[in-house]
């Protein structure tokens, strides 16, 4: 952290103690809601995921609506948007660490930005197809790995005090399900009334706000300081080694790599299956995501005072749980029609509730648990892992539907998800019983004995 010593400030003019009221105030941290720079970071990121929620619902109902993409086509446009992730995310953490991270999502952002906004204007010039909606995805994915292993290193240098680290989680945490509850909504209305290249324009003004959020922030970001030598493969394998040499941070890894395989495969699945064999409009799937999102809102809203009042580690047991064990009711739903949309919304709403509140205690722990020299190389071990996961759901969710339907293929992966539940209990994570406040000290250099 970057906190100046105590005392580091103009000597009194009365001895060197400081007065009782001084020291009060000093030893009082800042609420979030007086920081400027994160509220305004708060803001811009936000906007931002509201507008990723219309791209997520909008460029598989391209490739579907435009193109008539196969299942197995959509499920290679899912892998293609994550799988940068599973390729690039080490890489970029190594750098992030030697780099200050403002300029980097800066430029992410504006990447991001352009990409988006050729989909409509190749659309209108009737220059789109598959397979340069397939590229534009795949890089969109690149500028996201970017940007997203550099925004969490970057929220301790504007959150300073680790005692406001669950708060700050908390707030991401209630903007990224507010944006779910939103976004899709708003998708397919967008999707409906303009198509759904065109609605990809809300996402491309999404990130120009958030462009102007970053340019607006003023606290410094020190520069990394030089090491003697650098060694990629060396700062890979300490990144990796950080999180797979804590019991906890391991665990929360690998059990997250299975939760992201089993979302994004169930949520593609749903898709394809509310698309071609349910026949459900664009509007009555955003309504579907929409309404179940409302689930994650609620959780990241009450995520700091469960976490205050119950154990850590069975907070994060029955979130998770409920994450996995969502799925079930989709592969159990049947009757008329408004029923099982019911059962569907019923199905997201659960896994949505448990994500908002895991999520909170996941980034939390991991942000307690690792220094800020280590920061850029834990949260791209961690977008390695959980990434991955979520490219190879995706991935595996198509071909999986196009051999055996994508109803049949839901209820293999319903059945998948629950026995994640198995490692989750016997996972030290959730035997904690509190939240670490404070990071371990600076890891010693690479090399340095011992």
């Amino acid at each position: 952290m970057t906190d100046a010593p105590a005392g580091s400030g103009a000597a009194g003019t009365a001895g060197t103690a400081q007065s009782a009221p001084a020291a009060a105030a000093a030893a009082e941290p800042e609420s979030l809601w007086r920081n400027r720079d994160f509220l305004t970071f708060w803001l811009g990121e936000t906007v931002s995921l509201l507008g990723t929620q219309i791209t997520n619902l909008a460029l598989p109902l391209t490739a579907i609506r435009a193109f008539h993409a196969t299942d197995e086509q959509v499920g290679l446009l899912r892998f293609l948007q994550l799988v940068p992730y599973l390729g690039l995310a080490l890489l970029i953490g190594v750098w992030t660490d030697r780099v200050r991270r403002r300029p980097v999502m800066l430029g992410a952002n504006l990447v991001r930005l352009v990409l988006l906004s050729l989909v409509p204007l190749l659309y209108w010039w009737d220059a789109l197809d598959l397979p340069v909606l397939l590229v534009i995805a795949c890089a969109v994915g690149v500028a996201s790995v970017v940007f997203d292993v550099s925004w969490m290193s970057y929220v301790p240098v504007l959150v300073r005090d680790p005692g406001h680290y669950v708060e700050a989680s908390a707030r991401m945490g209630t903007s990224s399900s507010a944006a779910d509850v939103a976004g899709p909504g708003l998708a397919g209305v967008l999707v409906s009334a303009l198509s759904a290249p065109v609605a990809l324009v809300v996402d491309a003004c999404s990130y120009a706000v958030s462009v102007v959020s970053l340019l607006l922030i003023r606290t410094p970001e020190p520069r990394p300081e030089p090491a003697a030598e650098r060694h990629l493969l060396r700062e890979l394998r300490d990144g990796l080694g950080w999180v797979m040499g804590s019991g906890v941070l391991r665990a929360l890894a690998l059990i997250g790599f299975c939760c992201n395989f089993s979302m994004v495969t169930v949520w593609t699945m749903f898709l394809l299956h509310g698309t071609n064999d349910l026949h459900l409009t664009s509007t009555t799937l955003g309504a579907v995501f929409a309404t179940a999102s409302v689930g994650g809102l609620i959780g990241a809203l009450v995520s700091r005072r469960v976490i205050a009042r119950f154990p850590t580690g069975r907070v994060y047991l029955v979130a998770q749980s409920a994450l996995l064990l969502g799925p079930t009711l989709i592969a159990l739903a049947a009757g008329p029609r408004p029923v099982m949309v019911s059962m569907f919304v019923l199905s997201f709403f659960t896994t949505y509730l448990g994500l908002g509140v895991a999520g909170v205690v996941i980034v939390s722990l991991r942000q307690a648990l690792t220094p800020q020299s280590m920061m850029g190389r834990m949260t791209a071990a961690f977008r390695t892992l959980l990434f991955g996961g979520g490219a190879l759901g995706g991935l595996s969710a198509g071909l999986l539907a196009g051999r055996i339907g994508a109803e049949g293929a839901l209820r293999v992966a319903a059945a998948g998800s629950a026995l994640v539940v198995i490692g989750l209990v016997v996972s030290p994570v959730s035997r904690l019983r509190s939240m670490p406040l404070a990071p371990p000290e600076e890891p010693r250099a690479a090399g340095a004995g011992g």
